[in-house]
């Protein structure tokens, strides 16, 4: 681990909302939901009232009823995201993404050049508001795990250094949640044997939260407890998934509704990995339920495809064997990730990949909307059914 404060988190502040409040300045100050059916991202000012992600927009009604509801622009997010990696890539080279609207980047190397970290992250801050017109926040650490805890307690439109000297007097006195890997689960088994804040974690023996929360998780908290993370920051790491979401809203939705939901993410995620030129075996398929739990599913297929049949299959199966928790707890959200990737050119040097069975069908469909726009196809199925608003869980 580097010895000074030199990594960066940048994380953009309710980044669909202020993207919509600084488009429209009638919304600026007020209270805006992006939605509807479900709460995809809400402003500061809808947040101060309990509006949260993922609640339904009945419910964000009630909580804020002066609240102004805007329909999702997923090209105007997108095109924001360019302008501030751009920002990102302008600031370093060495830039490694992480979502839409966030990513670590390490300026170690540019004392000379652009001076101590804390003035890079506050120029950062600066140029991101006067080139792309919105709020972001930056964490400073010495640990890619720190600089984010930072940004988070920073929030909103804020800037935190954490200077090595005062690392565990910072990080101690914080929730237990704000380690990685801390969710709704593992924090209750905590909670339940008196352990409420990373500093109560970091006092524990390793062996001692192995035995309470398996291997893996034991051994990875107490390590984050006390701020061991050697991960550098990387450039140009090829995503390990590709996925899509869709927000369903509250409203229940029949069997075959939902299906017609998961023909879209399988188009939709399929293409972008024939564009990718990727591959991938591991499918997993995410639920979000009525009551804000979450459930995963995944099934490894025996090879590696990026053809829309094989992974739709997989999907409806996993669909299939959830049937049971869905009706007892109704869905809001479902998704895909295809996992397990590798470089289709690879693959294509045993079976050229146009002549996988049905991969010449799915070239064609990819050229037509290609050339006339991703509406130019569509399934019969999805002809006149409301599709839900679907995101991608990483940038294209």
């Amino acid at each position: 681990m580097p010895g000074r404060a030199t990594i960066l988190h940048a994380d953009l502040d309710s980044f669909y909302a202020s993207v919509e409040q600084r488009d429209d300045p009638r919304l600026r100050g007020r209270p805006v939901i992006v939605g509807p059916g479900v709460v995809l991202a809400a402003s500061y000012e809808a947040k101060a009232y309990g509006v949260r992600t993922a609640m339904g927009a009945h419910q964000a009604r009630r909580l804020c009823p002066d609240a102004v509801v805007v329909s999702a622009r997923i090209s105007a997010y997108s095109e924001a995201s360019r302008a501030v990696f751009a920002v990102f890539e302008d600031t370093s080279p060495i830039v490694e993404g992480l979502s839409i609207d966030e990513a670590f980047i390490d300026v170690g190397g540019l004392g000379r050049v652009s001076g101590p970290p804390a003035a890079i992250a506050a120029r950062l801050r600066r140029e991101v508001r006067e080139r792309v017109g919105l709020p972001i926040t930056v964490g400073v650490a010495r640990t890619k795990f720190l600089a984010k805890v930072a940004s988070g307690v920073a929030k909103p439109d804020g800037l935190l250094v954490v200077e090595p000297h005062r690392e565990l007097e910072f990080l101690h006195p914080l929730a237990v949640e704000r380690l990685w890997g801390v969710g709704a689960v593992t924090a209750q088994k905590l909670h339940s044997r008196g352990i409420h804040t990373v500093g109560q974690v970091a006092m524990l023996d390793q062996s001692a939260l192995v035995s309470i929360l398996g291997g893996y998780s034991g051994r990875h908290l107490h390590a984050l407890a006390h701020n061991r993370d050697p991960r550098p920051v990387v450039v140009g790491r090829r995503r390990g998934s590709i996925g899509s979401q869709c927000a369903l809203g509250r409203s229940r939705r029949a069997p075959g509704a939902v299906d017609t939901v998961v023909l879209g993410l399988v188009d939709r995620v399929t293409r972008r990995m024939r564009a990718a030129n990727r591959v991938g075996r591991t499918v997993t398929l995410r639920l979000r339920f009525d009551d804000f739990t979450r459930a995963t599913r995944s099934h490894t297929m025996a090879r590696a495809t990026a053809e829309t049949r094989p992974i739709l299959v997989t999907m409806r199966g996993l669909l299939e064997a959830a049937q049971p928790v869905i009706r007892q707890k109704g869905l809001t959200l479902v998704g895909l990730a295809v996992g397990n990737l590798s470089d289709a050119r690879a693959v294509q040097l045993a079976l050229p990949f146009d002549r996988f069975a049905g991969g010449a069908l799915d070239a064609a469909v990819d050229d037509v909307r290609e050339r006339f726009g991703s509406a130019a196809v569509t399934r019969a199925a999805q002809l006149g059914q409301r599709q839900g608003i679907t995101v991608p869980m990483l940038p294209d």
